[in-house]
């Protein structure tokens, strides 16, 4: 059985209810009571309404994915009992609002039922019946046995830069719901948020968090983002902190601009980036090829969502690989990186403004919506190791100065304005002092110089891909991106399953994969799109054909129950 040691919890309600912060508060007193915790949040692509729901696994081990069960379920309105009752499990348990005539019909028996008079509560706190949520909290914290003291202190953290009044009748909602459960449910339900010892401390945040941070302590200077889910937290994190770390944020009117702005940026000599999603990154593709060509420094995030056209705005899929891969007409030098998790997002940030500026070449961190909104709790991340390196750059005068100077690693001597180094920044084809230039032996030194760049970064900085569990097994699940956590989750019940986990996908490390993969007894490729686009690339990159998938791209995420199945009917 997946997840065994994991318990869920569910909290769903109309959009509006406050769903996602609430979740989250969760999450935060799961982890300060000791715990490890993984949150999912699904909700419609629409301007307003709709239902949302958020799971928070918590468990006493990493949890690094979510599940398709669901322990204890706090339900803010009907709809949630009728969508996720079938989630429950025997011995589980509902808390719902006494107040108000919910139909519990659908709840199998065996099921708890906790009703509390959230309503009730929630008014008398002064806040109407937005407050029902932090009823619910304290309610819940009290069945699971958790610390009221610490809910309250959270409270106070979140509404800090509130009115004092906003706290105050939050925290006496949460203790009205705490009080109520502790004298009318008189075992707790399961001791799940029982505090325990754990000298680890951690963090909890998501995929746009890390980007964000990664990017700050990188030494981000200029950022241009347009919002667009699932990435518009990046640019909210990044707008918070501006001041205090003295960068520039800018919330440009469209993609295009963006991307131009952070080029100009760049091109000016600071360390700049962009963000956004498939559907604008439609629009930055021929600025995209523009920083190949003019061998300018950028990075860009880009936060993967099904397609084609609008698709599914407010969900997951890895549909874009390709097309970061092969965007812009003609050849030129990109580097893709793709984290599998929320600290590989913030490793591997830190990483790309490096790489950006050593190959002066556009350098894209792909990753799917999951990564960016799912929260995860983990060590509090550690940056001593990290050397901000800015490559072959100079603000000195330099004699005899070529922008674009031949050299055998591709990379030349890179400047900025004002310096008294003249050169031409040009979008055409041009000589080495940046000059338009069609003839025919100066584009083919000048192309092969711009590609060596590739030749030269598999060589000094590529990675091999990650191998977890025994080398000799006889299952070897190959994968990227979030449908890391799910293989990591259901391959913990198996001696015999191994995983690939590939993080570089242009350059690509097809010699490391080639050796793993023709040692592998049984492949699987694990893949959140319609055509298994990694095992493509795979394909054409090694000539080995993975002809075993688990496919998945309804929006949602591949669950480790579905991965286990996988495993079990491979065996059998």
């Amino acid at each position: 059985m997946v997840n065994q040691n994991i318990f869920t919890l569910k909290i769903g309600g109309q959009a509006g209810q406050g769903i996602k912060s609430a979740g989250l508060m969760l999450a935060k007193v799961a982890t300060r009571s000791g715990y490890y915790t993984y949150t999912y949040t699904e909700y419609p692509s629409l301007i307003r309404g709709g239902h949302n729901v958020m799971q928070i696994n918590v468990s006493s081990e990493e949890v690094t994915a979510p599940s398709k069960k669901t322990d204890f379920l706090i339900a803010l309105n009907q709809q949630t009992i009728n969508l996720h009752s079938g989630e429950l499990i025997a011995g589980s348990g509902v808390l719902f609002d006494s107040e108000k005539s919910f139909d519990i019909a659908k709840v199998e028996k065996g099921v708890n039922l906790y009703p509390v008079p959230l309503s009730k509560f929630a008014n008398s706190a002064g806040g109407g019946e937005l407050l029902s949520n932090t009823v619910a909290l304290g309610a819940a914290t009290a069945i699971l046995d958790g610390n009221l003291s610490m809910l309250k202190n959270l409270i106070n953290e979140e509404f800090a830069n509130k009115d004092p009044k906003v706290a105050t009748m939050n925290q006496q909602a949460a203790e009205a719901g705490f009080n109520f459960a502790q004298e009318n449910f008189a075992e707790n339900f399961k001791k799940t948020l029982t505090p325990i010892e754990n000298n680890i401390p951690k963090m909890v945040v998501n995929g746009n968090d890390a980007v964000a941070l990664g990017a700050i302590a990188a030494g981000l200077q200029f950022a241009a983002i347009y919002p667009m889910s699932p990435i518009s937290n990046i640019l909210h994190v990044l707008a918070s902190y501006q001041e205090k770390y003295g960068y520039v944020y800018k919330q440009p009117e469209d993609e295009i601009s963006a991307i131009n702005m952070a080029i100009g940026a760049s091109f000016a000599g600071v360390r700049s980036m962009t963000a956004t999603s498939g559907g604008g990154f439609c629009l930055m593709t021929e600025a995209y090829g523009l920083s190949g060509m003019t061998e300018t420094p950028i990075v860009i995030v880009l936060g993967m969502r099904p397609g084609p056209a609008t698709g599914f705005p407010t969900w997951s899929e890895q549909g874009d690989l390709r097309f970061v891969l092969h965007a812009h007409q003609g050849d030129f030098p990109r580097i893709v990186l793709a984290p599998g998790d929320a600290k590989e997002a913030f490793d591997l940030t830190m990483q790309a403004f490096n790489l950006a500026d050593k190959y002066q070449t556009p350098v894209v961190l792909l990753i799917d919506k999951n990564i960016c909104e799912d929260d995860q709790s983990f060590p509090v991340f550690n940056i001593s190791s990290y050397e901000t390196s800015r490559g072959k750059f100079s603000s000195q005068n330099l004699p005899d100065y070529k922008r674009f100077s031949l050299e055998d690693s591709g990379i030349s001597m890179r400047t900025i304005p004002g310096t008294g180094n003249f050169f031409v920044a040009n979008s055409d084809e041009h000589d080495e002092q940046g000059l338009s230039n069609e003839e025919a032996a100066n584009r083919n030194s000048q192309m092969k110089k711009r590609m060596n760049k590739l030749t030269t970064c598999t060589k000094e900085d590529m990675k091999s891909p990650q191998l977890f569990g025994p080398p000799d097994a006889d299952i070897t699940i190959v994968s990227w991106g979030n449908n890391k956590g799910s293989i990591l989750q259901a391959m913990k019940q198996y001696n015999n399953v191994n995983f690939l986990h590939i993080t570089w996908l242009n350059p690509f490390p097809a010699e490391a994969i080639k050796n793993i993969l023709t040692k592998a007894k049984h492949i699987i490729d694990v893949e959140c799109n319609f055509s298994g686009q990694m095992a493509g690339l795979i394909r054409e990159k090694t000539g080995i054909e993975i002809t075993d998938k688990l496919l998945k791209y309804d929006g949602r995420p591949i669950f480790p129950e579905e991965i286990a199945e996988k495993i079990n009917s491979t065996i059998k």
